[in-house]
């Protein structure tokens, strides 16, 4: 069962639906609704080093446990609800840091302005 903070690798059909890639994504849905529903609530992950708002990088620094082959762009913007069934793998966990920056970038996404 993931945990708040895990990094998970799910399969992402492409856009025609011809296939699918494994993409990793940060779990930001807490540890207590991930344990009472069959769904977590994920935010992308990519390799594109393409500034975009409410993204920024993290390195295997930024991981409590686990590593990644190559920096890579947190991407809040990008908000999934998942069935925990789609999960191929856990590859790893960010650290309270790392969450914490989410949260404020969550914020600054929803505030009214």
């Amino acid at each position: 069962m993931p945990d708040q903070g895990d990094l998970l690798l799910i399969p992402i059909p492409f856009t025609d639906l011809s296939s699918k890639k494994r993409r990793p994504v940060i779990v930001i849905s807490n540890n207590a609704y991930n344990h009472k529903t069959s769904d977590i609530v994920v935010v992308a992950m990519t390799s594109n080093p393409t500034v975009v708002n409410f993204s920024f990088t993290i390195n295997s620094s930024d991981l409590e446990g686990g590593k990644l082959n190559r920096p890579g762009k947190v991407r809040v913007d990008k908000i999934y609800a998942l069935s925990q069934s789609m999960v191929v793998k856990t590859f790893g966990r960010v650290n309270s840091a790392v969450l914490d920056k989410i949260r404020n970038e969550l914020q600054k996404l929803t505030v009214k302005k």
